[in-house]
């Protein structure tokens, strides 16, 4: 079991957010996201692909501007398209929201995500270790800053 107090510390939810989680299955990670925010009557959203099907090509489904916080969870490495994701990310997300991309450590190539996020109009993409086992990068959407969408 991993300690997520300091990874629930990144959040600061507020009544009626809405987060999206994108990833492989249901975890402690889900849960804790989940009951964080029933507890501000926020909603968590899932995305899940099933790693049996090892269908990454497809996009994850979510409307624009809906999510507060959008948590890429051990897919992002996997997806034969993920400019395809971040893209998505940026679209569903609310101006000022955060994403955030979790991989096992060792998986993920943190300055290429960072530069990645650059590219895609997110800004001050941060590496975080909080979380034992993973590797994780934050970034903000800015609106105006590029995209303006």
């Amino acid at each position: 079991k991993i300690n997520l107090n300091k990874f629930l510390q990144l959040f600061n939810p507020l009544p009626g957010n809405h987060y999206l989680q994108v990833a492989l299955c249901e975890d402690e990670i889900t849960t804790a996201l989940r009951s964080m925010m029933d507890s501000v009557s926020g909603e968590l959203n899932l995305a899940l692909y099933n790693e049996d099907n090892l269908n990454f090509s497809q996009p994850f489904r979510a409307l624009s501007r809906d999510h507060d916080m959008v948590i890429l969870k051990d897919i992002f490495h996997k997806h034969e398209n993920p400019k395809m994701i971040l893209k998505l990310a940026y679209l569903t997300l609310a101006n000022t929201a955060n994403v955030i991309i979790m991989e096992k450590k060792g998986i993920m190539d943190i300055e290429a995500t960072k530069a990645l996020l650059e590219e895609f109009e997110f800004r001050a993409p941060n590496e975080i270790d909080i979380v034992d086992g993973y590797d994780l990068v934050i970034a903000k959407k800015m609106h105006m800053w590029g995209n303006g969408l």
